[in-house]
């Protein structure tokens, strides 16, 4: 009489299983650690790192260095204070925006390659010839150019007699929040306060309207 058969079929059903609860209980343990991870905010360590291409304040009378700036702590509006720079020109002399208090400025955020900078500047040229003698100035910075393709355009083609700036890595745009909106204006008042910003083309009108309320709160 033979023995009864083993039932080998049974237990190695319960072996398959086995693998198979332990491997969901490992991704059960990676899914929740990953969600402690990032809802902790560990994940997000990197974000909260500094720029590190905008430069402190330009100390006063340093005139050896250029395009650097004051750190701003929040996004400029009318009625704060505009950030001092200093930038090249196309001479290579060092301009630098203290230089200009009390009185009324325009800083205009420009490149060749963009047509409505390139539309606009005989407007800022005929504010800058009907209100030079109010001490009015225009620093328009170009942004990242060659100062030999500045010249080309500003002087050779355009003629213009404000004073063009050399913006080469960005650093004064970055500090004004311009984010590659060009062209961008900000007025200043002989205060130092910005009492207009423009992002994109000026009207005459506009600029005319701006100018009065800058050269009206100038002291």
């Amino acid at each position: 009489m033979s023995l009864p058969q083993d039932h080998e079929p049974v237990q190695g059903h319960g072996r398959t299983h086995r693998p198979l609860f332990l491997i969901a209980g490992f991704f059960l343990l990676g899914l929740a650690f990953a969600l402690f991870i990032f809802g902790s905010g560990w994940g997000n360590a990197a974000v909260s790192q500094p720029q590190s291409s905008i430069l402190e304040q330009v100390p006063a009378n340093t005139g050896s260095r250029t395009g650097l700036a004051q750190l701003p702590s929040d996004r400029l509006t009318t009625g704060d204070p505009a950030y001092d720079f200093a930038l090249l020109d196309l001479d290579g002399n060092v301009v630098q925006l203290a230089d200009f208090h009390g009185r009324p400025v325009i800083l205009n955020f420009w490149a060749t390659w963009c047509a409505p900078c390139r539309l606009e500047m005989p407007e800022l040229q005929a504010a800058y010839s009907q209100y030079q003698d109010d001490g009015l100035v225009i620093l328009a910075l170009n942004q990242e150019e060659s100062p030999q393709l500045v010249r080309k355009f500003f002087v050779d083609e355009m003629g213009l007699t404000f004073t063009p700036l050399l913006d080469s890595e960005g650093v004064v745009a970055e500090l004004y929040g311009v984010n590659r909106f060009f062209p961008s204006s900000f007025f200043i008042n002989g205060a130092g306060e910005i009492t207009a910003i423009h992002r994109g083309m000026l009207a005459a009108s506009q600029i005319e309207a701006y100018l009065a309320e800058t050269i009206k709160s100038t002291p």
